[in-house]
């Protein structure tokens, strides 16, 4: 046993390898990202051959990770919040085909969207699954939720889900580790009609899964990662659900004098909850996210006026916890520093300078002069900051690949023509299928691609889509007159714009490559072409 320092994201990266890891696929995604790139740095993980390298996006990195599993190794599925809609099909069939080797979802969610369109909360999609889940309220039951996760889907044959949060991924703290376990052998599953969902494979599956219940609600109610602390105050008995389970201690350093039930694990320990609504005068309930365990405690028809939290107003119903939100909730005094100074002016994101992103939405904004406003469709990525001045540049941005098929719906409607910005990575995540449909019914769009050569805005990760745009677009049958490559500079300007005014008055599909790598990344290529050269 050692005690390292470590981020939440790493101590579940290190925990895994620890305990017998084979596998990690993930598409990048904040604030998950730094659980793969510690796995993908570790010298071990090298040494022992573990897979580490990114997936085209989360529905890939799930199939993945279930086919390890169906392999009988132990394999780990990586994304945020969002990340976990896109790999929805798989993750909700999978607890149905059930786990061989032991197979862990972990989602981290983006409460306050710091990062994110939304603030959605993982824990309906465990819920949703019929699957356990485990949220852990500290960095090292993020380290110990690997060992007992991956023992638990593989005692039970079931996916387990694990829920983290922002200030959890990305804040650190003394771990300490255990015992190394080794890998497991190959070992295909007993029933080899296991993972084959046709309709009466499923229906049976679907039984077991639902006699599984028992057996999770049972681990639920003697889990280490779930407590019931006693107290002699129960004007108020609290269910703190992981991360908030810190906050609360942070509130009580000598010890809380209510009741207080732990929930780090689902569903939900009912017997604990009891014994604690039996006990008490009120209930508050501190969640971080959703009123996931809020909702269930009321159900359609309380009328014991018990319960308290985000769904009466005593908690916000929006954004983090933090100790001071918690501490209000309680009726706690609250001290809180100076404000802001008026004259401090916040300063909005930008796109770096020199950015390759600033040049391509000059020109495409010089193109567009002579057409109506709001035509422009763009995706996730770092460009998205094209919507903020100087640039007001695009008018949507809703989900990964969304650029190209909303563009598609709005010229089927008339809008002609309709733009769609998207990134490399972006595209190879999931934005060609939508220039298949375009390409199917030559739609009047312009699809800029965006190709900084990296994955930007999450740090820099490989693109899939690096010295591959141009074939992936000719092989889904894009016009090879209409698919243009332009380099993104000043000097280029008038050639560019001179080229997407051309396209835009196509009456048909035109894809638009603007390539210039990223400023951030060009120059460690430029170091590593140096070494190389050296070598």
């Amino acid at each position: 046993m050692k005690r390292m320092m470590l981020l939440g994201d790493e101590a579940i990266a290190q925990g895994a390898l620890d305990a017998g890891l084979s596998g990690v696929y993930a598409y990048p995604g904040t604030p998950s990202t730094e659980i793969t790139e510690y796995i993908q740095r570790s010298a071990e993980a090298k040494t022992r051959g573990v897979h580490s390298q990114w997936s085209a996006n989360e529905k890939t990195a799930m199939e993945s990770a279930l086919g390890m599993s169906y392999a009988g190794k132990r394999a780990m599925a990586c994304m945020k919040h969002v990340g976990l809609n896109v790999a929805a099909d798989g993750f909700v069939n999978a607890g149905i085909t059930g786990a061989n080797g032991g197979l862990l979802v972990v989602s981290a969610d983006d409460p306050s969207m710091h990062s994110s369109q939304n603030e959605q909360d993982s824990r309906y999609y465990g819920k949703f699954a019929l699957i356990p889940t485990i949220e852990p309220s500290n960095q090292q039951e993020a380290y110990d939720a690997m060992f007992h996760g991956f023992e638990m889907s593989e005692l039970h044959g079931t996916p387990v889900l694990v829920r983290i949060t922002t200030r959890l991924a990305h804040s650190r703290a003394g771990v300490a580790t255990q015992d190394k376990l080794g890998e497991n052998t190959l070992r295909l599953p007993d029933n080899k009609r296991q993972f084959v969902l046709l309709p009466s494979i499923a229906r049976k599956n679907y039984d077991t899964l639902l006699k599984k219940q028992v057996a999770f609600d049972e681990a639920s109610q003697n889990s280490p990662f779930n407590a019931y602390f006693d107290g002699d105050d129960r004007s108020v008995g609290i269910i703190a659900c992981g991360l908030a389970y810190n906050y609360l201690m942070e509130n009580y350093p000598d010890g809380c004098p209510h009741p207080v039930l732990k929930v780090c694990q689902y569903p939900v320990p009912r017997l604990h909850v009891k014994k604690l609504f039996d006990e008490c005068a009120s209930i508050l309930v501190l969640e971080e996210g959703a009123p996931f365990v809020e909702e269930q405690l009321r159900g359609l028809l309380d009328e014991s006026g018990k319960i308290r939290g985000r769904m009466d107003g005593t908690v916000p119903r929006a954004g983090e916890l933090n100790p001071n939100i918690v501490a209000r909730s309680l009726g706690m005094e609250v001290h809180v520093g100076d404000s802001v100074p008026d004259a401090t002016v916040p300063r909005p994101p930008e796109l770096c300078k020199g950015c390759p992103h600033i040049d391509s939405y000059k020109a495409l904004n010089e193109a567009l002069l002579k057409y109506d406003e709001g035509r422009v469709f763009s995706d996730i990525g770092c460009y998205t900051l094209g919507a903020l001045p100087p640039f007001n540049s695009i008018n949507t941005c809703v989900d990964m690949g969304a650029s190209i098929t909303m563009a598609k719906g709005a010229a089927d409607a008339g809008l002609v023509p309709a733009v769609a910005v998207i990134g490399d990575s972006t595209f190879t995540h999931s934005g060609i299928t939508g220039l298949l449909d375009a390409v199917i019914e030559n739609t009047p769009i312009t699809v800029f691609i965006l190709d900084n050569e990296t994955t930007g805005m999450t740090g820099g990760q490989a693109s899939h889509a690096r010295g591959r745009l141009e074939d992936i677009c000719a092989g889904l049958g894009v016009s090879k007159d209409h698919l243009l490559v332009l380099e993104p500079l000043a000097r280029n300007h008038a050639a560019s714009v001179e080229a997407i005014a051309r396209e835009l008055a196509h009456p048909g599909l035109s894809v638009v490559v603007q390539r210039r790598e990223c400023i951030i990344t060009a120059a460690d290529t430029r170091k590593e072409k140096r070494e190389e050269a050296q070598a």
